[in-house]
């Protein structure tokens, strides 16, 4: 009897097969602080490399000549003027000068010759120890967005800004040139620009993200690059801004559709649009009448025609991972960055 009591017994407990479910509270998501690199000095050395296409044959000794009158010492990649189709070299060849650059202690930045095509090649070959060993800035726009991208999904702050071919041909004493030579020294940037009829006003404060359109939006989604959707961005504020070049309209407005689908927008505080270059409008409908349609849907402040685009006149260096503030007036936009 005691033997058909213990066999029940263990009859029903081998029936109960309902999960034991151990529940906790669940611990708000605080994301690490991303890390500026540090500030440049005198005599730091700057790597010159070209990770995406090659570069005209005197681009990397210009930018050099900038450099060195700013009182840098200039380092040329190896691979800075190789061939290879339209890339400055093979992905090898490329990544073993990015990693160079980056893992050389005694190099303190990275300035990138061109875009074109190609540095989201290189993001397969890396990890995210690559990029934070060694926080340094890397310097760039465009197709360097790729990079940007996975400086900031691995904890470090990157900057959206003219590279060797501007930085060389500009000379050390342009304007724009100089806003790029105060950040790497450690100034933060604070820019005014005049009111835009598009223009929706209102405040945000968040970390600035984005770059290149089509570079970031082709990346969101990517198992270890999207750096709208890593455990140092999630949760936390964001302002977005973005340009591009050559790009249609129906083109761009695809890209902001997926924005939209993807949910990124209805997580973003601020927006800034840079400028759309080299597209044709649709008669008295242009690119950025077609973007405040889907943007003044938000109820977030948005401003048009920002300095940051391919014009190379007309691209401010902009710190990506950095907290700052928005504000969009009717009077104007005030873009502050704020030390960490």
């Amino acid at each position: 009897m005691a033997f058909l009591t213990l066999f029940f017994s263990m009859s029903a407990l081998a029936a109960d097969t309902t999960p034991r479910r151990h529940t906790t509270p669940k611990r708000p998501h605080h994301p690490a602080a991303l890390r500026m690199p540090a500030a440049l000095k005198a005599g730091d050395k700057i790597a010159i490399i070209s990770p995406a296409s090659t570069p005209g044959n005197d681009n990397p000794e210009k930018a050099a000549a900038t450099l060195r009158a700013w009182g840098f010492e200039p380092v040329i990649g190896q691979h800075v003027l190789t061939r290879c189709h339209s890339y400055a070299g093979t992905i090898d060849e490329r990544c073993a000068d990015l990693r160079w650059a980056l893992n050389d202690p005694d190099i303190k930045a990275i300035v990138c010759t061109r875009g074109g095509y190609g540095s989201a090649m290189l993001l397969d070959p890396m990890t995210h120890e690559d990029f934070n060993r060694n926080p340094k800035w890397i310097v760039g726009y465009s197709d360097i967005t790729a990079l940007h991208s996975a400086m900031v999904c691995s904890g470090v702050m990157s900057l959206h800004a003219n590279m060797g071919g501007a930085i060389g041909s500009r000379g050390a004493n342009d304007s724009i040139n100089l806003m790029l030579r105060d950040v790497l020294m450690g100034n933060m940037p604070s820019y005014t620009v005049p009111a835009h009829p598009l223009n929706k006003v209102g405040s945000a404060r968040g970390i600035v993200l984005g770059g290149n359109m089509a570079v970031f939006t082709n990346i969101g989604g990517s198992r270890e690059w999207d750096f709208l959707d890593r455990d140092n961005i999630r949760g936390r504020d964001i302002i977005l801004f973005f340009e591009d070049v050559s790009e249609s309209m129906p083109r761009v407005n695809s890209m902001l559709q997926a924005l939209r689908l993807k949910g990124v927008l209805s997580h973003v505080k601020g927006i800034i649009v840079g400028r759309f270059t080299e597209y044709e409008p649709q008669e008295a409908y242009d690119m950025n009448q077609m973007l405040a349609e889907t943007l003044n849907g938000y109820n977030i402040p948005v401003c048009y025609d920002f300095p940051a685009s391919h014009d190379e006149d007309w691209n401010y260096p902009i710190i990506e991972g950095c907290q700052a503030e928005l504000d969009v007036s009717p009077q104007g936009v005030t873009l502050q960055f704020v030390n960490p």
